[in-house]
């Protein structure tokens, strides 16, 4: 069953937003570059803490990566990638985002 989240706009370009799945699955973040949405479970694959100290507040100072706020490791914006820190290697949990008239969805 899809899920309408927001609108695209809603994003501001080169920052995420944090989704609460309300039970029916775990919590997610979706980054916006341009157009393009990308999703991935709100879960550092170290810690499975959240990523964010503060609410909304998930990329690194420069917004060229996701940022876990508990101990900095970095994730490529792209494919959720762990670029630095002590999860280097693995990655965030994506999950199928559409954009879909200016909506984004979770599908």
């Amino acid at each position: 069953m899809s899920r309408v989240l927001c609108r695209v706009e809603d994003i501001p370009d080169g920052e995420g937003r944090g989704f609460a799945t309300d039970g029916a699955g775990p919590d997610i973040l979706v980054v916006r570059r341009g157009e393009r949405v990308h999703g991935y479970v709100n879960s550092c694959p170290h810690t499975d803490s959240p990523l964010e100290w503060v609410e909304n507040q998930f990329m690194s100072l420069d917004k060229s990566h996701i940022l876990c706020a508990t101990h900095g490791a970095e994730f490529r914006i792209e494919d959720g990638f762990c670029v630095l820190g002590p999860c280097r290697g693995k990655s965030l949990a994506p999950v199928t985002l559409s954009v879909r008239d200016g909506d984004v969805v979770l599908d």
